[in-house]
């Protein structure tokens, strides 16, 4: 394998018969190094900087490195997040890509990963990895997840696996990837279903495949959807605030199974009037959202009204699919449909999904 230096591309010797992938570097602790004027770390590594600390990856794949941005996670934005997926269909869509990968910062790399499944359609694996530790750190675990990462893009099991995260050798889809922990390097879990498998020393493995996902046609996307968050006595003047601050689409984390707190019930009941979406999810860190229970307040009673239950989607990825069906046109049934599709699983025609056999989309 020789290099070029002058675009940080790795390029295969002739006769070569490696995967080619590429490397999208968005920043991230995965790029980040001690800054001693800032007093911590900030992101200061390009893509090239990070694939020559990667050992052995071109025994795996011909990489090619593309610098997105060099920014920390809080700083990627859901248009950035459309930008990023426009940008990966466009490689996507080139017959010599096998796979994608996307090194990101670790606090949004959800709603990234999230977004980009909801909008692609490609049965080549797109891999979401980043860091926990900086350069300066001692266990740097950057460069080894770099490495797992491209070697499942490249790993012909990862194809219709959707968007993948690919942290501490799991391989966990989009929808399910959660950060629970704010510094552990196995922070990234399947929130409800986990793992789709492993990277080992000598192969990468998928022990099952994920349900159907669902595609969002969205070329844009609604900006003015909030998030608030209920807990006990909450009064719901939040609630209120956003309605009356011009908010198109609101997504209400509540309790346990999508209950909401009496004492916020009228200014609820007031969105749910004013003709906006309106999505309960759960403050719990598992499990779904469903009408269980019919007391006042309560996710049976809530449902009557209008409110849209979001399932096992978490507030902060409800969110993002709440924009992408606004900015695709989508009115309140369809949403429903979404969210809260029909028992026997059995998708309406409103509501499209991409199974795991499905050829490449354009």
């Amino acid at each position: 394998m020789r290099k070029q230096a002058s675009r940080g591309i790795l390029v295969a010797m002739p006769g070569s018969t490696l995967s080619h992938v590429v490397v999208i570097f968005t920043g991230g602790t995965i790029s980040m190094r001690f800054d001693p004027k800032a007093g911590g770390a900030i992101p200061a590594l390009s893509g090239r900087e990070i694939l020559v600390e990667v050992p052995d990856l071109d025994a795996f794949a011909r990489v090619t490195a593309v610098d997105f941005a060099r920014l920390p996670g809080p700083h990627i934005t859901p248009s950035r997040m459309l930008e990023l997926a426009r940008l990966v269909a466009q490689h996507l869509a080139d017959s010599g890509v096998e796979g994608v990968v996307v090194t990101h910062g670790t606090d949004t790399l959800e709603e990234s990963a999230c977004l980009l499944d909801l909008v692609l359609q490609s049965e080549k694996p797109v891999v979401f990895v980043g860091a926990m530790r900086t350069r300066s750190d001692l266990g740097w675990d950057g460069p080894a997840n770099l490495r797992s990462g491209v070697r499942v893009a490249a790993a012909g099991q990862a194809r219709g696996l959707g968007v993948l995260v690919v942290m501490n050798d799991q391989i966990i889809a989009a929808d399910d990837a959660t950060k629970i922990h704010s510094e552990a390097v196995d922070t990234f879990q399947g929130r409800d279903f986990g793992p789709l498998g492993f990277v080992d020393r000598d192969r990468v493995i998928v022990s099952r495949q994920r349900t159907a996902r669902e595609h969002i046609p969205a070329t844009r996307l609604e900006e003015r959807v909030e998030i608030v968050k209920l807990s006990a006595g909450s009064d719901g003047r939040l609630v209120r605030d956003a309605i009356e601050d011009g908010a198109r689409g609101l997504v209400i984390e509540g309790l346990g199974r999508g209950n909401l707190p009496v004492t916020a019930l009228a200014e609820v009941e007031r969105a749910l009037q004013s003709g906006i979406p309106v999505v309960i999810t759960s403050r719990c860190p598992r499990g779904r959202v469903l009408d269980t229970y019919a007391y006042e307040g309560a996710g049976r009673p809530l449902k009557r009204l209008g409110a849209i239950l979001g399932g096992t989607t978490p507030s902060h990825k409800a969110r993002i699919k709440l924009m992408l069906m606004l900015g695709a046109g989508y009115n309140r049934d369809r949403i429903r449909a979404s969210f809260d599709p029909p028992a026997s699983g059995t998708a309406t025609d409103e509501t499209r999904v991409i199974s795991p056999a499905s050829p490449d989309c354009p």
